[in-house]
């Protein structure tokens, strides 16, 4: 007989240092005053950041989330036009691109690995067109080589909606770096976190300072306004958080394998699911999708889990072309049935080894 749980487990946790060393790091800011304005606390995690991930030095622009700096990425590269996106991603990617006056258009998934099928994209390249916002969905990279080749060849911009590939390396160098900006995310659902906070990546120097400026209303370094700019600054409270969160940063990692490998190790003989397709090489494991034959056996199991106090979720549903507040309906069917069979379960430091043996053997029914 499975043991009750007592304690709601939920799809997702912050990973946190301990609370002490969070105070060590955030009594500088009590010291100085400084609570925001591009501080000392956020330069320091910026450069940290940047020698963790092994990047080249000035090429990370810390905002307050990731939203935002999906809508700097916009601004920063003048886009006016259709921006080519996927349909399987959060809603964000496609309301960042709204939000700048853009048009997402959405090309059908890869079903395997879920990301953006690139011998897709040309059919819906048109003269409106001006940029890819590709997404590495759940830490998956795209398929970088094929993307760049077909935006090269239409002269069009590429920003990688990046919010899930943090500590990821592709081809020998930080999956960040590629594209004109990549943009990542530091939610507290992900695997490093500020508990909210993003950044903007880019190799380009012009780029880097233009989003320096823009994060800031515009001010150049003399305080003068020469750019259209807004509020995205990123609080010394919260750089703190991730300044804490770093040190523990292999820690977890290398946990949320571990988990990922216990579940596979229960699931991967269950004749009604499958797994994400991708390479162990270049996978954070920063979520654990699984992908069942049908929604009404999907429905059924999380109406079990329910039951124990487990949550998974189901990410992303529904399908961001179905929705008519985001866009006027095109079919996807890939991505349309994978939204309605996908199911991403509890994987994060506060799920132990007995847990997940729980909670697949609720999923096979055992």
């Amino acid at each position: 007989m499975l043991k009750k749980n007592l304690k709601p487990i939920y799809v997702t946790a912050p990973s946190l240092a301990p609370l002490q060393e969070y105070m060590q790091v955030l009594e500088s800011a009590w010291e100085s005053g400084i609570l925001t304005h591009n501080g000392p606390l956020v330069q320091k995690l910026e450069k940290d950041l940047e020698k963790y991930l092994r990047m080249r030095a000035q090429c990370m622009v810390i905002v307050t989330n990731g939203t935002v700096a999906l809508q700097m990425a916009i601004k920063a590269l003048h886009l006016q036009g259709e921006i080519i996106t996927s349909p399987f991603t959060w809603v964000a990617t496609a309301s960042a691109i709204q939000w700048e006056n853009c048009q997402p258009v959405f090309v059908d998934i890869n079903p395997h690995t879920f990301n953006i099928d690139p011998a897709k994209i040309e059919d819906a390249i048109t003269h409106r067109t001006r940029a890819i916002m590709p997404v590495h969905v759940f830490g998956n990279p795209c398929e970088i080589e094929a993307i760049e080749r077909i935006a090269r060849k239409h002269n069009l911009k590429v920003i990688y909606d990046a919010a899930h590939a943090m500590c990821i390396d592709y081809n020998g160098k930080s999956v960040l770096e590629y594209g004109d900006i990549s943009v990542t995310s530091f939610h507290a659902t992900k695997i490093f976190n500020t508990g909210e906070g993003g950044a903007c990546v880019t190799t380009d120097g012009e780029l880097f300072e233009k989003l320096r400026r823009l994060r800031f209303f515009g001010h150049a370094d003399n305080k003068d306004i020469v750019d259209e700019g807004f509020n995205g600054k990123l609080t010394e409270v919260h750089a703190a958080l991730g300044l804490a969160n770093l040190p523990y940063q292999d820690d977890v990692l290398a946990y949320r394998r571990k988990i990922f490998d216990r579940y596979y190790e229960n699931l991967a003989d269950v004749d009604f699911l499958h797994f994400q397709e991708f390479d162990r090489n270049v996978y954070n494991y920063s979520y654990l999708p699984v992908v069942f034959d049908t929604e009404e056996r999907l429905l059924a199991v999380q109406a079990r889990l329910h039951e124990r106090k487990y949550f998974p979720r189901r990410y992303f549903y529904p399908s961001l072309n179905t929705i008519k507040a985001v866009a006027p309906y095109t079919p996807m069917p890939e991505s349309e049935s994978l939204a309605k069979r996908i199911l991403c379960m509890p994987s994060h430091n506060r799920v132990d080894m007995e847990t997940v043996a729980l909670i697949c053997g609720l999923i096979k029914n055992d």
